[in-house]
């Protein structure tokens, strides 16, 4: 398993060099050429999203005790997969000296002020959106956890009833075979031992008549 999670650090590291390499590039184009390499890099972030996911999944395979230093390693590549998003989505706003100069003259000064605007508005709804990402799994794995409590619950509940249904069983069973032992012990006691004495006396007897008879 280790050996795939460093697969996924080597493409890891190639596409994050190549992005890197690609934003850097960026503010200097402009038109189609601009768009086209904005494009490619925005579809290269998401295969390197694509690789963090499968490197989270290789890390829930390794031992317990190993996970740490892997956890440890994914931590550091996703805060640089945030800090390349961030140098994206500002190389998108950004132009070189000469077409800025073009297209806004003398406002450059406050193209500036507006963009620095409006990547602060950006970041502040990366925070929300990841705040609201983080409390939305949160609830799911809540949900989860809670699910499974009460699976254990209604499992546990049906062991007590089959266990409470066998002990009526064995208690039904108890008192039966107390009623009979002492219909017995009551049978046995009302007859009275003259009687028990002459029933075996006459059987005696009979038998003997019967030897002789034979």
């Amino acid at each position: 398993m280790s050996s795939d999670f460093e697969a996924y650090e080597q493409d890891f590291g190639t596409l994050t060099a190549e992005i890197t390499n690609k934003i850097g590039r960026i503010p200097k184009l402009a038109g189609e050429e601009k768009t086209q390499l904005v494009l490619n890099v925005d579809k290269q972030l998401e295969e390197v999203r694509e690789l963090l996911e499968q490197m989270d999944l290789e890390i829930r395979e390794i031992p317990i005790q190993s996970r740490g230093m892997y956890n440890s390693r994914l931590k550091s590549y996703k805060q640089e997969m945030e800090k390349l998003e961030k140098d994206f989505k500002r190389s998108r706003i950004a132009y070189s000296d000469e077409v800025r100069n073009e297209l806004l003259g003398d406002d450059g000064s406050s193209s500036e002020s507006q963009r620095a605007h409006l990547l602060d508005n950006t970041e502040r709804l990366e925070r929300s959106s990841r705040r609201l990402e983080a409390g939305y799994q949160i609830a799911v794995e809540t949900e989860q956890v809670g699910q499974e409590i009460l699976s254990n619950l209604h499992s546990d509940r049906e062991k007590i009833q089959r266990s409470r249904d066998r002990l009526r069983e064995t208690d039904a069973n108890l008192g039966k075979s107390s009623r009979i032992l002492t219909g017995m012990l009551r049978s046995r006691s009302s007859v009275p031992p003259t009687i028990l004495s002459l029933c075996s006396i006459g059987f005696k007897q009979q038998n003997s008549s019967f030897i002789s008879a034979g």
